[in-house]
């Protein structure tokens, strides 16, 4: 019997907080832990990445057993929970940190990520351009203990936020009730 080999996702879609609630419930995912990536500053704080100086966004790194979801699957989960039309923001959050982006760990996952971004221009579905940046994954620093599964740890603040932000509604609007 051999043993399962995982593998890992790395997307960035604003708000760390409200990219990890999806991905945590999606069959297959074993993990999430949110971060920093792409940025110049070794190891930088949350304060550090807000400044918006230290090139950084923020993102979540995903760990999955691909017999069971598919990189595939984690794109289409991706690409409902952004607006992948807005530059350096999302929703009530602005600034070079919060850019959406997937960043591919693979040539397989570089080739299937372009073809999804493709497939998600092509759908219609946006009046405005697709700006999701597509980049080889880069060194990623796990954000502080308080911001992982900021929604069990802080339900209520989380869920104002979520609503607050105009994310939720927007979400409802592009892709019905959840």
């Amino acid at each position: 019997m051999s043993e399962t080999q995982y593998e890992q996702a790395t997307f960035a879609g604003g708000c760390f907080w409200c990219m990890q609630p999806p991905f945590d419930a999606t069959e297959g995912v074993v993990d999430t832990s949110v971060g920093y990536t792409d940025g110049h500053l070794p190891d930088p704080s949350y304060e550090q990445v807000c400044s918006g100086t230290t090139g950084h966004t923020e993102a979540i790194i995903i760990t999955y057993d691909p017999s069971k979801v598919s990189y595939d699957e984690l794109l289409n989960v991706f690409w409902r929970n952004i607006d992948p039309t807005t530059k350096d923001r999302q929703f009530a959050d602005r600034g070079t940190q919060y850019r959406t982006g997937i960043y591919y760990h693979n040539e397989e996952q570089k080739r299937l990520a372009e073809a999804s971004k493709n497939k998600m221009e092509a759908s219609g579905k946006y009046n405005k351009p697709i700006v999701t940046e597509i980049r080889p994954v880069s060194e990623f620093y796990e954000a502080e203990d308080y911001h992982q599964r900021y929604y069990q740890k802080n339900s209520f603040h989380y869920n104002r936020y979520k609503h607050g932000s105009g994310r939720a509604s927007y979400i409802e609007e592009m892709w019905g009730a959840e």
